[in-house]
């Protein structure tokens, strides 16, 4: 079966691209860097043309707000387009955990416009919302550093690895759409100075940490029920302290 990955030059696409290709599918991974830019429409025909399955897992080059959004919603759009033009049977997205309980964030909005695109697209589809990965905890530290001191929240996180989001996402590229949402977490749910600060110390990490229950999700105001998932979700099996392990001791993810 053919498959085509939409940003499968990224952190998920990559690992997406090589999963499917070891069970032994014909995946193409498109991406700017490849010829395939899915906001001009540049090579998206030829790229989709005989698939019967598209992943998107593309992201924006800037996360300005209104850059944000004009990208997945024109990228979606097109990518679409192609999609039903070319046939293809099932499109498969990855969105974000929260997507529509975090409208104030710019990032947020722009994955709700991705996901309505996708849902009146025609094509049948599945939108797979993740948590927060682990690799992104150097991000957040870094967000919520000031003056040398981690001002960190301490609403819950449940992060995932990104190894079992693209393993989740070839189990669902291989499967039947549900023309609805699927939600998938990792297995432990803490608030996000633990994640984060143990992260630091893994890390050597020599800045100060301080709590913050006032602080939300960069500037979006945020709780214990924000970005965590629901009841129906699927946990996948990576626990933090086994990634952790696997990562060099004093280096980011």
């Amino acid at each position: 079966m053919k498959i085509v990955v939409i940003g499968g030059s990224g952190l998920i696409g990559r690992q997406l691209v090589s999963d499917l290709a070891h069970r032994g599918h014909e995946v193409v991974a498109a991406s700017p860097s490849r010829g395939v830019d899915s906001v001009t429409g540049t090579g998206l025909a030829s790229a989709v043309a005989g698939a019967q399955v598209v992943v998107d897992v593309s992201n924006p080059p800037s996360f300005a707000d209104d850059e944000v959004l004009t990208f997945f919603r024109t990228s979606a759009t097109n990518i679409a387009t192609a999609a039903r033009e070319a046939g293809v049977a099932h499109i498969v997205v990855l969105s974000i955990v929260g997507t529509d309980r975090l409208q104030v964030s710019g990032y947020f909005r722009g994955k709700q416009a991705q996901e309505s695109a996708y849902a009146q697209s025609g094509v049948a589809s599945t939108i797979v919302r993740a948590t927060q990965f682990f690799e992104f905890l150097s991000a957040i530290a870094d967000g919520y550093t000031r003056d040398g001191i981690a001002h960190l929240p301490t609403f819950a996180l449940q992060p995932v690895a990104a190894a079992d989001v693209a393993a989740a996402l070839t189990d669902v590229a291989l499967s039947r759409p549900v023309n609805g949402i699927i939600e998938i977490a990792g297995p432990e749910r803490a608030p996000v100075i633990e994640f984060v600060g143990t992260w630091l110390g893994h890390r050597e990490d020599p800045r100060a940490i301080v709590a913050d229950e006032k602080a939300g999700y960069f500037g979006a105001p945020a709780n214990d029920r924000t970005l965590v998932p629901g009841d129906g979700a699927r946990l996948l099996p990576t626990r933090f302290e086994a990634w952790l392990a696997a990562q060099p001791i004093g280096e980011p993810a």
